[in-house]
């Protein structure tokens, strides 16, 4: 949780309450503190990889420049002796992977955010 969530929500607090309550500042700085240690366990960082792999494998067709393809002609072979690496393709799909991990860890904190809302004007 950001700063300027948490100031968000203690103004939103002043509106329905003259008085917010020290427990829920507490628990509102506690949240901030044990999101700002979030770190890549070995479980996600495999989970990504595995990710990763399976979408470059899927769109391996696009990650060279087909152009760019040097052959070699043997007498009853044709051997591929130079190609050029598609960089920007490969960062598309590695992008995406991610973005999609981003898009999910925001989506699990905007409906913490939520539960935390409808809870406080519970109270």
């Amino acid at each position: 949780m950001k700063k300027e969530e948490i100031i968000k929500k203690l103004e939103t607090a002043s509106e329905f309450a003259i008085m917010i309550s020290i427990d829920k500042v507490i628990e509102l700085i506690k949240q901030l503190e044990s999101e700002t240690k979030t770190t890549l366990t070995p479980q996600f960082a495999s989970e990504l990889s595995t990710r990763i792999e399976r979408t470059l494998d899927f769109n391996s067709d696009n990650l060279v420049d087909k152009d760019s393809a040097e052959f070699e002609l043997f007498v009853n072979e044709v051997s591929l002796s130079r190609v050029n690496v598609d960089l920007e393709s490969i960062m598309e799909h590695v992008n995406a992977v991610i973005d999609e991990y981003v898009e999910r860890i925001d989506d699990k904190e905007d409906l913490q955010v939520e539960a935390y809302n409808e809870n406080s004007i519970e109270e």
